[in-house]
């Protein structure tokens, strides 16, 4: 419970998912925190998107945005390099683009200066 944190939308405050369901975090590359399972306010589109540069180049995915305001929040990887192969189906969201509501402290941080204790799929 001192680690438990809600992700909120960066744009409107909704809620996207939570701590309890963070399953890995990327930082150097994409500063994602990865979740198993989001909330209704998290829709994606069924077409694919193909990435032309930067981090996500060669990979394909769908978008992630908030249901509320539209803001695009992060993605679901369906393909990709071998390095990010781990991230494949699930739920990433842009540490830049939620907030974290801190249960135990009861504040809310920009995501990108939180620390959760150390959790990985790469193993």
């Amino acid at each position: 419970p001192a680690d438990c944190a809600v992700f909120q939308c960066g744009g409107c405050w909704a809620v996207l998912g939570d701590s309890l369901h963070l399953c890995a975090q990327e930082e150097r590359r994409l500063g994602l925190l990865v979740c198993s399972r989001v909330t209704n306010d998290v829709a994606w589109e069924d077409s694919l998107l193909v990435g032309l540069e930067g981090a996500l180049l060669g990979c394909t995915y769908n978008a992630l945005s908030c249901r509320s305001c539209g803001l695009v929040v992060g993605f679901i990887l369906y393909s990709a390099p071998s390095d990010l192969a781990y991230l494949r189906g699930l739920f990433c969201f842009f540490k830049d683009s939620i907030f974290c509501y801190l249960l135990k402290n009861q504040i809310i941080i920009e995501a990108s200066k939180v620390n959760f204790p150390a959790v990985t799929l790469k193993q």
